[in-house]
């Protein structure tokens, strides 16, 4: 069963990773904005057609200006992207209109959402969601200003529900966040409906559990507040045990609003508080680095590595990956930020190494593809930051099985580099594949580091190390896993690859100790 379900899940993820995040989340956004404008017209929303269509149109441009303006003084690209998902979540968290104080108040939060994410950032890195905090300091300014309008949610509606589950779902996939986003929501539900029975109580009233249950869920803002506010990465903790943390505060907060005087920490505030925690949890591993190329080396007729050096502190655990900005003219699909697994230890910093696959002559080619192949020594490029839990285990006594996959290797250079020269004592088998013996990257790293490899292949390597192997004849299934790595219940199995290979192998290891995967889906 949970082979299975990771091998639907990886499939789903290689699908949605031809986007990027940032595409997926405006185009669903969009998406749901129609939906929206098209019951509007049965007045199954609160806003009517004419509202939505100014407020939109507004919000977008506002936002779009401030954006502009600010990225023409720091000197920063512009990310018309960035500004129109800012601009989609204020249109269902405020109150569309077409009286003239109303729209001077939803520009007042389109200005303060997109200043926000210059003013109030650390090292390149904005604090707080810019939605929520346009929509606070409105819901502010309307206790003097009431005629200005305030959050209102309206997206918290029946009629909108499935359609934000099934949007937000992509973007959850897409981000990987949907355990994250589960927890706030179970939690919140929970604390909603424990603060609903409570109220009904100090009435004088019983009503069942499962009746407070449903308007709970469905006539609720969480749905949306999970999926495309609390799920943004650039405000989350790097790792998932701090990204729980704060979705559970989230929840609570969110679930029973606490009143503070004229106004409540209701939806948007309390996003804000969990902002500030997930920034207190890591803030130095959430800021933007800028790097310097020092390097670039061909390892295979495919893979190439770029090291870089960091100007300042840099933080990471082996295993995890970086987000690294590579701006250029017209991006695709995809956008100008793709994540790759550091392979260097953290002890080379302040250098810093990454690896990636390419083509020769490949007629396909991603725009940022095509940037990064002009980058050249001397050229600085920013780490926009560090996310992931694909970490050995802490007990150095665990055993780990490494089943890498091409330029999955990567994560594990880093891994098995830190072990080497930390002088860690681990048990560990690493089974590398390949489509030729040719394209094994970071045959010197891997050799140095002593593990047991056991390589597959289509052709035979000349020169292997003593304690690597050819699997000759063996084919990479349940079967020749077993037989290569006869004590695989034994270990902890760590695959790191494409989605797809992914999910054809992870059923085979359903019986290790467990299994984690670090998917990736091309760049």
């Amino acid at each position: 069963m949970i082979g299975t379900f990771t091998s639907l899940w990886n499939r789903v993820f290689a699908v949605l990773g031809r986007v990027s995040m940032y595409r997926l989340a405006l185009l669903s956004l969009a998406g749901l904005a129609l939906v929206a404008f098209v019951v509007s017209f049965f007045q199954l929303v609160a806003p009517t057609p004419a509202e939505l269509l100014a407020s939109a149109a507004l919000l977008a441009a506002v936002c779009a200006l401030v954006d502009a303006a600010a990225q023409a003084v720091v000197r920063l690209p512009w990310r018309i992207e960035s500004s129109l998902i800012t601009a989609g979540i204020l249109l269902f968290i405020l109150r569309p209109t077409l009286e003239p104080a109303g729209l001077a108040g939803l520009a007042l939060a389109a200005a303060v959402a997109s200043l926000s994410k210059y003013v109030l950032a650390w090292r390149g890195r904005h604090i707080f969601n810019p939605a929520a905090a346009g929509a606070a300091v409105l819901t502010i300014v309307s206790i003097w200003l009431p005629d200005l309008g305030a959050s209102s949610w309206w997206v918290g509606t029946p009629v909108l529900a499935a359609p934000v589950l099934i949007l937000g779902l992509a973007v959850l996939v897409r981000t990987e966040k949907v355990r994250v986003i589960s927890v706030f929501l179970v939690v919140a539900v929970a604390v909603g409906v424990a603060r609903t029975a409570t109220q009904y109580q100090q009435a004088g009233l019983q009503i069942e559990t499962m009746d407070i249950l449903w308007p709970v869920l469905w006539s609720s803002p969480f749905l949306f507040l999970g999926a495309f506010m609390l799920s943004e990465p650039l405000t989350m903790p790097p790792r998932r045990w701090q990204q729980f943390t704060v979705a559970a505060l989230v929840g609570v907060l969110a679930g029973w609003p606490i009143d503070l005087g004229a106004i409540s920490l209701g939806q948007e505030r309390a996003l804000l508080v969990g902002n500030l925690f997930a920034f207190a949890f890591a803030f130095s591993m959430r800021s933007a680095v800028k790097l310097t190329l020092e390097s670039r080396a061909e390892l295979t007729p495919t893979v190439q590595a770029l090291t870089f050096r960091a100007r300042r502190r840099l933080a990471f655990v082996p295993g995890q990956y970086l987000e690294l900005d590579v701006p250029h003219r017209h991006p695709d699909a995809r956008g100008t930020r793709r994540e790759f697994s550091i392979a260097s230890a953290p002890e080379d910093l302040p250098l810093l190494t990454v690896a990636f696959r390419e083509v020769p002559g490949a007629k396909s080619q991603s725009s940022y593809k095509k940037a990064l192949a002009q980058v050249t020594a001397g050229d600085a490029l920013a780490v926009t930051g560090v996310w992931g839990d694909f970490i050995l285990p802490k007990k150095p006594s665990s055993a780990v099985l490494m089943v890498a996959a091409g330029i999955g290797i990567t994560p594990f250079v880093s891994q098995l580099r830190h072990v080497r020269l930390a002088e860690h004592d681990r048990d560990i088998v690493l089974v590398y594949v390949a489509s030729e013996a040719s394209e094994l990257a970071f045959r010197d790293e891997l050799e140095a580091s002593g593990v047991p490899t056991i390589i597959f292949t289509r052709d035979e390597p000349q020169n292997l190390p003593r304690h690597w192997r050819w699997a000759r004849g063996v084919r990479l299934d349940a079967a020749g896993l077993e037989q290569v790595v006869p004590d695989i219940s034994a270990r902890h199995v760590y695959i790191s690859g494409p989605a797809g290979l992914i999910a054809d192998l992870a059923p085979a290891l359903e019986h290790a100790r467990s299994i984690t995967t670090d998917a990736f889906s091309g760049y």
